[in-house]
Order: structure tokens, then sequence, then C-alpha cells
């Protein structure tokens, strides 16, 4: 059992029910009043952002938790299937665990948060960045290149992502996995 002094980023903790991994603290001493600490928490199942704050030496259930890279292999109508690279084993996913899944390509490694005590599942993170091909993208109108113009373009995953005017199909880009936008073409 730990307490609210113990708080450090990247911990995961047992807080209403659901377990939280901690984004960002900060250990507050006023000149008047107790000390407290405000934190900022991520839910590992459904990825809500909660701010919490915690009274000093208040007890908190810390959960022991792993990382290990798995393969994305396959999606069906009720998530996502991974393999394990080290005995082959396989693991399923459910949609909301994942954020930003439109990204993910077959083939492609994850990282995924277990839970040590009985190796569930808790979350996955897809890597910051990914490279994808075009497949489809809009006409770049002339004369739109005074400001910086984007149109929308498709990827080889199926997702929409704004591009430069210059991009066309075929091109390979780079794309931030956290907000969907558009990096470097790669060449």
């Amino acid at each position: 059992m730990a307490t609210s002094n113990d708080i450090k980023k990247g911990m995961c903790i047992e807080y209403s029910n659901d377990i939280f991994k901690v984004i960002d603290f900060l250990h507050v001493k006023p000149g008047k009043g107790p000390a407290f600490v405000r934190t900022k928490m991520k839910s590992v199942t459904n990825g809500k952002v909660l701010d919490n704050t915690f009274s000093a030496g208040h007890k908190i259930d810390e959960v022991k938790v792993t990382t290990r890279k798995f393969q994305y292999l396959y999606e069906d109508d009720n998530g996502y299937h991974f393999m394990n690279n080290d005995d082959f084993s396989q693991i399923y996913l459910d949609k909301e665990m994942i954020e930003n899944a439109q990204f993910m390509k077959a083939g492609e490694e994850v990282t995924i948060i277990l839970k040590e005590s009985d190796e569930s599942p808790l979350s996955a993170e897809i890597p910051p960045t990914v490279y994808l091909d075009v497949i489809e993208a809009d006409p770049g109108v002339k004369g739109n290149t005074a400001t910086n113009a984007l149109k929308n373009a498709i990827v080889e995953t199926g997702a929409r992502v704004m591009v430069p005017l210059f991009i066309e199909a075929g091109d390979k880009i780079k794309v931030n996995t956290e907000d969907g936008s558009y990096l470097e073409r790669v060449k």
C-alpha cells in the first residue's frame, strides 16, 4: 500500500474501481493549510483523463503492470488481435482499449500494458509516429498556394489525414498518431 507522497509519473493506481496511469503530478505545500498532490491521470481501460487532488499521506492502491511488444495481426467486428513476438501466443483487445487505432497497419509492433497479477490486457499504445502510403488524395487547386492550404487524403489503413497540396496518391507520409496530423513526406 503506497501513499500519495509516493506518486510519480507513469505509476498505475487503482482509483474509483478503475486503473489509472499518472500522466503528471505536482506536490503542493501551501503556506497555509495541509500539503496535497495534484495529479492528472489517464484511465488505461477507456482513455479518459481525470484531474484529481490527493491530500498528503492519502493511501492509494498501486497496481503492478508490465509492458510487452506485440505484433498487430488483424481487426474483426469486436476488436483487434495481436501476437506475442516471443512465444507466438495471441491476445485480443476490445476497440475501446486502443486510442487512434485507425493508424495501425498489419505487422506493426504495438506496446500492450498487462496487469502483472493475472496477465490481463489493460490497454495498448501505438507508436507516436507511423509511415503510411497515401491511397487517395483530393486534387490540389492551382492558386491555393499563398497560404498553408491542406486537402483530404486517405491512407492505407482507411484513415483520413489533412495533407499539403503537393501530396499525391502513391506518396508515403509520416503521420503523428496522437492527433492524426501530417508531419512529412517520406522518400
